[in-house]
């Protein structure tokens, strides 16, 4: 495979500022039509080429405070805000293709919804709808606070191994939560027997990572509207570490590339439910892809 170049680019001579997405549905689709590039800079395809294949992210002058006539502080602008997790495999700007002022973001261990967390994301709510259109959770594959969440689930005599740990502790409670839910669903579409199964533990942290993905977008939805009432439309995706690609499962529609929206209310949960333990991401550590 030929050398892959990322290279973020700052034209001076620019003369206008790049636009931002004009509404909700716009900044969604730049996401997902970012990751998809940063996608197919590695495609398969792409492997046979002998030349150096360059991939371009552009950056606005204005928004490094560079551009001509440009004085003070740069005026903080992002489009979307997004809580991801601080795992360093999931660079979150590369990811989507984005670069500077264009994203604010949040991460902590396992994209979880702690009071710092919900209040740097009400803090970009509060001061910078102006420019913020989107919310965005983001969890991803081989998350480890997940992992280790199932792990506590599946053996709780290692959860007293914790002991005086709270910190650690405070991340593990909420997200064994998560995992109790995600396996009773699998149990519930495969039998009870299937947590004997050697590939039940991938299963349910695949489960359990989305989750958890889907939970905090509703819990982030709910609470920003609280303050503003009508908050800026709160979406989930996973990033799969070994692709590069991120997805979703959509409560209509199943598992789709890109971004959704959490399900509101029980019946759509169920659905969402349903489509997730169908998906290849369950039924194949199964063995029943």
């Amino acid at each position: 495979m030929a050398a892959v170049e990322f290279t973020y680019r700052c034209d001076t001579r620019q003369a206008k500022r790049r636009p931002h997405p004009v509404d909700a549905a716009a900044a969604q689709a730049r996401l997902e039509d970012g990751n998809r590039r940063f996608f197919e800079a590695f495609k398969p395809a792409a492997r046979g080429l002998r030349v150096a294949r360059q991939h371009v992210i552009p950056i606005d002058p204005a928004d490094l405070g560079v551009a001509p006539g440009t004085r003070g502080a740069v005026v903080q602008r992002p489009f979307a805000a997004i809580l991801g997790c601080a795992d360093a495999r999931v660079p979150i700007e590369l990811v989507f293709n984005e670069g500077p002022n264009n994203l604010f973001v949040v991460r902590i261990a396992g994209n979880g919804l702690g009071a710092d967390a919900l209040g740097s994301l009400a803090y970009a709510a509060d001061h910078l709808r102006d420019y913020m259109k989107l919310v965005v959770v983001l969890g991803h594959s081989g998350c480890g606070a997940v992992a280790a969440a199932v792990d506590n689930f599946l053996t709780p005599s290692q959860y007293f191994d914790l002991g005086g740990d709270m910190a650690l502790r405070g991340v593990l409670d909420r997200l064994t939560i998560v995992a109790q839910a995600a396996s009773r669903r699998i149990q519930a579409e495969f039998g009870r027997d299937i947590v004997d199964h050697p590939g039940f533990r991938d299963a349910l942290i695949a489960g359990a990572t989305v989750t958890n993905a889907t939970l905090v977008a509703g819990m982030v939805r709910r609470e920003l509207a609280k303050r503003h009432g009508k908050p800026p439309r709160t979406v989930y995706g996973i990033y799969q570490v070994d692709t590069r690609r991120v997805w979703s499962v959509d409560g209509a529609s199943g598992e789709r590339p890109g971004l959704s929206e959490p399900p509101v209310g029980a019946a759509a949960v169920a659905r969402l439910a349903a489509h997730l333990v169908r998906s290849p991401r369950i039924r194949v550590p199964l063995g029943r892809g």
